[in-house]
This record gives C-alpha cells, sequence and structure tokens, in this order.
C-alpha cells in the first residue's frame, strides 16, 4: 500500500496538525540506530530520539528478543494483588541508578500517568501525616508536565491548558528562558537564580501549610529545553526545606542518561522527594512509565492505612506490565555495557555543544542552549510572516532535507540518541543549516 492510497482518516493523531498531515503526510516505515527510513527510501536522521525516549537508538535486538522471550513466557499479569518476578527485577535494577534515598517504585504506562500519580502520592502522603490543608501544588510557566487533569494544570505552556479542565490549586513560577541575560550560553547559564524569589513570595501569599509540593523540570523539555540557572535547582530543594514543601522532579525528558548522568536529579546533586519517569525507561520500546518515592513517603502512607485492604488505591491495567519490564532489564544491559547513562559527560557531550555553538554565525539564530545530549536554537520571532513560530516551517524543510528536529514555537529542540557518533552530528549541523537556509535565506 502506498501513501496515496492508504486511509488516513480514521486514526487522530496526538499533537498534530492532522488537516496538514493528511493533505501531505509524512510516513516512517522502519528506523534502524540513529536514522528513519521513509517509504521511498530516504534515509531522516532522527536528532530527536523519538520523542526524547528512543536513548538506545532504533531497533536494538536485544530489547526485540527479551520482548519476544517475555511474550511466550506470560504476556500479561495482573499487577492489583499479584506480581510478576520480571518486574520486581526490573525495580530492583532501577533503584540502583536512582538519587539515594528514592528506593521505591510505582510503575506508570507514561509520563502523563507518572505525574498524575506523583500528586496523588503528594497528597496522600500530606493526608496521613496530618497535613490536610496542604493541598496546593506549585509549577513554573514554560513547563510540561503530561495531559492529564492534574498534569493540564500544571501545564506552563499555554496552549496546552487552553480550552480544558484544569484545578484551580495551582501557582505558577517565572519562566527561566532569559534570553537577554544568558544567549548562547554552554551547560548552566550564570543568571537566574533570583527568579526562585518568586517561590518564597508564593509561599508568603498562600501559606506553607497550604501547599503540598513543588514540581518543576530539572530542564525544561518541550518548553524549548532550558537549563536551570547555577545554583537553581539547590535553591529551590532548601526553600522547600525550610517550609515544609515536598519537591517533585519531572525527569520524563531528563531520565536515563540524557544529562550526562542516569538522572538529572544524581547530575546536579539534588535529590527530590519524588521523581517522575517515562520515555526512555526502556529505550522507548513498549510504553513505560515510573514514579520514584522517597520510603519514608511510602511508610508514613502505610502506617496510615487501614490493615488488609490497599495502602493507595491507584494504580492501572499495565502497571509494572511484564513485557515493558523485560524490554527494560534488556535496555539496561545496553546501557550498562556501551555506557550509556554517562555517554553525554565525556567527549561525545562535548563534540555536540561545540557543533551546536558552531550555528552562531547564523544571523536569525538569536540563542543557543545545550546541557549533556541536549540541545535548542531560538530564531528572531517574526510573527508577521510566521504567526505559529519560525521554527515550524524549518521542522518542515528540515523531514524534507532528511532531518527529524523538534520545533517549538520560535525554537527547535534535539535530544539525539544517546548513541549518536560524531559523523551523525556533523550530518545534523550540515542538514539543519541547508534547512535554515531553504526556509529564512
Amino acid at each position: 500500500m502506498t501513501e496515496s492510497d492508504m486511509n488516513l482518516e480514521n486514526w487522530w493523531q496526538p499533537f498534530t496538525n492532522v488537516r496538514g498531515f493528511r493533505a501531505n503526510p509524512r510516513l516512517i516505515e522502519r528506523a534502524e540506530g540513529c536514522f528513519l527510513y521513509t517509504a521511498d527510501g530516504r534515509d531522516v536522521l532522527d536528532i530527536t530520539a523519538g520523542l526524547w525516549c528512543a536513548n538506545l537508538g532504533h531497533s536494538r535486538k536485544e530489547v526485540a528478543d527479551a520482548v519476544h522471550k517475555q511474550l511466550m513466557d506470560m504476556d500479561f499479569c495482573p499487577p492489583f494483588q499479584f506480581g510478576s518476578p520480571v518486574t520486581f527485577r526490573f525495580a530492583e535494577k532501577l533503584v540502583e541508578y536512582a538519587p539515594k534515598g528514592l528506593n521505591r517504585v510505582f510503575f506508570t504506562n507514561s509520563g502523563s500517568e507518572s505525574v498524575e500519580t506523583a500528586m496523588k502520592i503528594a497528597h496522600r502522603y500530606q493526608l496521613a501525616r496530618g497535613k490536610a490543608s496542604k493541598t496546593r501544588f506549585i509549577s513554573r510557566e514554560r513547563g510540561y508536565h503530561g495531559i492529564n487533569i492534574g498534569g493540564t494544570s500544571l501545564q506552563g505552556i499555554p496552549n496546552n491548558r487552553k480550552g480544558f479542565p484544569t484545578l484551580d490549586n495551582v501557582d505558577f513560577l517565572p519562566d527561566l528562558l532569559d534570553i537577554p541575560n544568558n544567549a548562547f550560553s554552554r551547560g548552566l547559564p550564570e543568571n537566574g537564580v533570583d527568579k526562585l524569589d518568586a517561590l518564597e513570595k508564593i509561599i508568603a501569599t498562600r501559606g506553607a501549610e497550604n501547599i503540598c509540593a513543588l514540581i518543576i523540570e530539572p530542564i525544561v523539555g518541550a518548553g524549548g529545553m532550558v537549563p536551570p540557572p547555577k545554583g537553581y535547582l539547590e535553591r529551590a530543594r532548601q526553600v522547600c526545606d525550610d517550609n515544609d514543601i515536598l519537591l517533585i522532579f519531572d525527569e520524563v525528558v531528563t531520565g536515563y542518561g540524557r544529562t550526562g548522568s542516569a538522572f538529572a536529579a544524581v547530575e546536579f546533586g539534588v535529590t527530590p522527594d519524588l521523581m517522575t519517569t517515562a520515555k526512555a525507561i526502556n529505550g522507548g520500546t513498549v510504553p513505560m512509565g515510573g514514579v520514584f518515592i522517597k520510603e519514608e513517603i511510602q511508610q508514613t502512607i502505610f502506617d496510615a492505612a487501614p490493615t488488609g485492604m490497599p495502602e493507595i488505591f491507584h494504580g492501572n491495567t499495565y502497571a509494572g506490565s511484564p513485557v515493558a519490564a523485560a524490554a527494560g532489564l534488556a535496555a539496561f544491559e545496553i546501557y550498562e555495557r556501551e555506557g550509556l547513562l554517562t555517554r553525554a559527560s565525556g567527549p561525545i557531550g562535548q563534540y555536540w555543544e561545540d557543533a551546536l555553538h558552531s550555528l552562531r554565525d547564523i544571523p536569525h539564530i538569536i540563542d543557543i542552549r545545550n546541557y549533556g545530549l541536549l540541545g535548542a536554537i531560538t530564531f528572531a520571532p517574526n510573527a508577521a510572516k510566521y504567526p505559529t513560530g519560525v521554527g515550524v516551517p524549518v521542522h518542515n524543510k528540515c523531514f524534507e532535507n532528511g532531518l527529524l528536529c523538534r520545533a517549538v514555537a520560535d525554537n527547535m529542540v534535539m535530544s539525539p540518541p544517546l548513541t549518536i557518533s560524531e559523523a551523525e552530528i556533523d550530518l545534523f549541523i550540515e542538514r539543519l543549516r541547508q534547512s535554515i537556509a531553504d526556509v529564512l535565506g
């Protein structure tokens, strides 16, 4: 079946201009390593690791073999009141790499579910310790925390909130992107820790006795890849400690080697109370997520729960799926064997940084940001010509030129597979330069 005779009507694709897609479909038939391949045989360099998730590169045989074996041994095990050995083994493996103290894992199917789960656990913890008034959450502008009602309420990206029901118990810290003061920073920017003054003002206004948790991405992901200023995360931890407020890190994007450590919390030496993950937990192969929780939070909830009943009435059918867990164990064998969880902190990370910043000579670019194997560029806005952002036409041209690079308004964001080579980085720069020139001159 060719693109021309394929039925494109039945699947309503997420976060997609479906009408535009139907007029000009972009279909991927297969993937291998750092490349995707179209139906007509064109190679497309995947500089977004799918959607921040294919950290191992695509189509790893070891993972496929592990999934096949698990499907034949046991395809499903009910997670309510039962458990599969492979899932317990995977939880143990994950805890090996988690920040010290985060030694409990609640499995989910996605980052959105992980955020919702973390919110409910945080709220339940406050109830369990007699702090029933602590129901408010603090998020941040430009933050992305999934698409369920709780996550939508935490959204700092306006289009992801508009037209949907939201909770009214959320306050927002200011956006971290500060191009006038931090343009072309390499790694963590110098300026901006004072933006956390807003956190103390919110606490003073709302009352610490009414605030359950602060939830932030250690590095902003879908909102434009914005690293935190130096000292920002450390100060956030201290303010939360001083005011008896839980700190939740949303590591759905930054988890599993993206920053040069297994988790951004490890990389920056700041341990949250809960940590949400998903995406690359098993290389993006089988839907799965997980919330890491401090043991004392779990124990407090357990101690307050009636005996003979579930300690928390929360979960879903596929939580801790044995097939997803088997994929995870196989993925971690590769992560460990190839040193991928720390590769971004080595020479390839420096090569990536230098390559990205080589684009600084393009006059349309007003900022370049990077950390580990994450990157972003910002174009000078041109709302009259590009009302949805300059990044969108550049993104479209990139695909024509054999590059998958994600647009966020006037930004392009990048998160290549952790396996990327220097030659592939060079190809990325070549194809991105050409695409920018094709669109902007």
